[in-house]
């Protein structure tokens, strides 16, 4: 799984600037169509900050501290969760009139929307198949973030 991405509103359009602490990760997202990539909120704000954070990580540590990158009357849709961390939500996201979703499928239509994307090739899916018995390796594996190429 990868940890949060972030999209931008540029000059020429939007920009998809990826977030991710792990050096090992920047090639995958890169070639997954992130137009930039820095490793926390700081470096995202840097780069002019993000209208929409798309977090997918399950680390709230990476989440909360790429929120630093949020731009006023930005959206953090929340995609990732913990089941061991806390969502801490900063007071800057309330001075910046931040706004918190949550998402999942959002129903059969929307997923089916989202297969038919990925059918016509319009986005980039990384799956690993394991037998029944490997179900523990392979829970592991996307609870490390280790999730990054087919099996």
């Amino acid at each position: 799984m990868l940890e949060p991405q972030v999209a931008g509103e540029g000059a020429s359009g939007p920009t998809t600037i990826a977030v991710t602490r792990t050096k090992d990760k920047e090639k995958l997202v890169r070639n997954l169509g992130a137009d930039e990539v820095v490793a926390d909120g700081e470096a995202l704000r840097a780069a002019g900050g993000a209208d929409v954070i798309l977090a997918t990580s399950n680390s709230m540590t990476s989440t909360v501290d790429t929120l630093k990158g949020l731009r006023p009357d930005g959206r953090l849709i929340l995609m990732g969760l913990s089941s061991t961390d806390r969502l801490e939500v900063p007071a800057d996201l309330l001075l910046t009139r931040g706004r918190i979703i949550g998402s999942q499928q959002n129903g059969r239509e929307y997923l089916y929307e989202a297969l038919d994307y990925a059918a016509k090739g319009k986005v980039k899916v990384i799956a690993e198949t394991y037998p029944l018995k490997e179900i523990g390796q392979a829970y592991e594996r996307v609870a490390n973030g280790q999730v990054r190429s087919g099996r």
